[in-house]
């Protein structure tokens, strides 16, 4: 292990809206034309541009005082490899947070919050300019950091994926999802859209919108649904929530086994019966995904590892 001062910390960035346009449209001029064209107000997204450089300055000076540091886009994590002693900061919006978490093995991750006015930042407790006396702290373990839950699938030919907020297994396009569900001893063939994996940090977020929708279908045919029904776990509870989307019941297909929790020790196993298109991703990030077709295995339980937040 170096000396607390040496640990080199590792950026994650992201590229704005306005920069996505001009990797799309070469210039800022073309996607400037692209946007009014379509009625949209430009000077939205010089803000953000601006606003997000300006804050990348901040955190680079801070840095470039501190000494070892690196900084990645956050399209390179999946490929990255982390000293076990590094410091990770991330420099965006909450998915970045959530995007950077599951590639780490307890490292300490600092969100920053590059501009509060724009940003709710749930997962960005700082602002840029408090990264130059966060950082000794934080290197000496003097800093606390709050425990995040992930959960982690295995597939049967070894591939593995984390998730921080969610996992979605299920078919690539708008077609049924086939596949077998197994938990707690209970078996099931299903047909339906898909389903949701959600950790107690998601269970605010693709999950509540589940139970919501879920729960309004149900008044509106007249049942009574209390508000309480459904509630959010913590962020740091080993336990994760799994929703069945649209089942469908039919003679080759049940319907019971559509919601409830995953423990440790108690894994939700999934077998695919998808021919082609079968896919598991996490996070909302459609094109980082494991391919789950027809024949292969899923095993989906709480992750033995968390992420560590500093707060």
């Amino acid at each position: 292990m170096v000396a607390a001062t040496e640990r080199k910390v590792v950026l994650v960035t992201r590229r704005t809206r306005l920069a996505d346009l001009v990797a799309r449209y070469h210039t800022v001029a073309q996607a400037r034309f692209y946007i009014e064209h379509l009625g949209a107000d430009m000077s939205d997204y010089l803000r953000e541009d601006e606003a997000y450089a300006q804050s990348l300055r901040t955190v680079t000076e801070v840095l470039q005082a501190w000494g070892r540091y690196q900084v990645i886009d956050r399209s390179l994590l999946t490929n990255f490899v982390f000293a076990e002693d590094d410091i990770v900061v991330a420099l965006g919006q909450d998915g970045l947070v959530a995007n950077t978490l599951k590639y780490l093995d307890g490292h300490p991750l600092v969100g920053l919050n590059p501009e509060p006015s724009r940003w709710d930042g749930l997962l960005l407790p700082f602002e840029p300019a408090q990264l130059r006396e966060l950082l000794p702290a934080v290197a000496r373990e003097k800093r606390g950091c709050k425990p995040i839950t992930m959960a982690e699938v295995r597939l049967s030919d070894g591939q593995r994926l984390r998730a921080v907020n969610d996992l979605f297994v299920g078919p690539r396009t708008h077609s049924s999802a086939l596949y077998e569900l197994e938990l707690r001893g209970q078996c099931e063939r299903q047909s339906s859209s898909g389903m949701i994996i959600s950790t107690g940090l998601g269970s605010t977020a693709w999950m509540k919108s589940v139970m919501t929708g879920a729960a309004a279908l149900v008044q509106g045919l007249g049942m009574h649904t209390p508000p309480e029904a459904y509630q959010p776990l913590p962020w740091g509870e080993d336990r994760l929530l799994f929703a069945v989307r649209e089942p469908f019941p039919s003679r080759s297909s049940q319907a019971s086994l559509v919601y409830g929790d995953i423990v440790p020790g108690a894994p939700l196993k999934v077998r695919s019966r998808m021919p082609d298109n079968g896919v598991i991703f996490s996070d909302g990030i459609e094109s980082d995904y494991l391919s789950f077709t027809a024949g292969m295995e899923a095993v989906v339980s709480v992750s033995a590892q968390k992420g560590q937040l500093v707060h």
